[in-house]
């Protein structure tokens, strides 16, 4: 973990960096480079950090001698001990240029609060959870399928995810495979999780924009349920900022009212998105 507890010894090293007001300094377990465009890493977790699936936290590196942060949402689970985030690489970004080259051991900075709207109780209580993410967005869903609270609070729960090419469908084995044989939520996911991946650009059975998959009624004809209707079902969307503003449009039409912290409603999305 980021902090060191006892007395150094004479012959022990310094630590390489400290984390400035506000950050926890952990350090990478892991790095897993999805295609060129996409990477995840792991890192570890201050046992003092707390977060509630769906939550993002703001992310980054000392640059020049400041943090240099952006806000990603959690993939890992509240349960679990280390953290891992998604994330795009942008050649000519001010921070994916550069954290798409870290390395096991290298220090990453941890905002210590977590925060965002992508939250159950954010939602009214419903029958099927809809959750539509297009590329990185996938990220806060991953917590949340992998939330036991998810399950208890719907029949049903649908992950909706949109890439441009097959290959950028990250965690697709973990969803349809991982998940399903998990010791403690295989059987929850086993009876209430949905996974319908899309691909745009390239030949996949699933073929086409999210919206264009809801309107035409091809999504739910697939799955054998009934059209999306805010008597029943709950939406959380996170995406490119089309993706959201679309979808928003189309569920809003059919009905569906925007829910916030402390205004739970019928459907809710997440704004902070990495795109740099």
């Amino acid at each position: 973990m980021s902090h060191i507890g006892g007395m150094s010894s004479p012959s022990a090293p310094a630590p390489l960096e400290t984390a400035p007001p506000g950050f926890y300094l952990e350090r990478v377990l892991t790095v897993h480079h999805w295609t060129d465009r996409l990477f995840s890493f792991t890192c570890t977790r201050d046992p003092r950090f707390r977060f509630v699936a769906g939550q993002f936290a703001m992310i980054g590196l000392m640059v020049e001698g400041k943090p240099l942060v952006r806000a990603y949402s959690l993939v890992s689970p509240p349960w679990e001990e280390t953290l891992e985030f998604l994330s795009i690489k942008v050649q000519d970004g001010p921070l994916t240029s550069r954290l798409q080259h870290i390395t096991p051991g290298d220090g990453v900075l941890i905002g210590r609060k977590a925060t965002g709207t992508l939250l159950i109780e954010n939602l009214l209580p419903g029958g099927t959870l809809w959750l539509f993410a297009t590329g990185t967005g996938l990220a806060p869903f991953l917590s949340l399928i992998r939330d036991p609270e998810t399950y208890d609070r719907f029949d049903r729960v649908v992950v909706v995810h949109t890439v441009r090419q097959v290959a950028e469908l990250a965690y697709r084995e973990l969803i349809s495979t991982d998940l399903p044989q998990h010791e403690l939520l295989g059987e929850l996911a086993r009876d209430k999780l949905v996974y319908y991946p899309s691909v745009t650009r390239e030949s996949f059975p699933n073929q086409g924009r999210v919206t264009t998959l809801v309107e035409s009624g091809r999504l739910c004809a697939d799955l054998g349920l009934p059209p999306i209707s805010p008597e029943r079902d709950r939406a959380m969307l996170c995406g490119s900022e089309a993706m959201n503003a679309d979808m928003r449009v189309l569920l809003e039409h059919r009905g569906f009212t925007e829910g916030a912290n402390n205004r739970p409603a019928t459907f809710v999305v997440e704004k902070a998105f990495v795109t740099k």
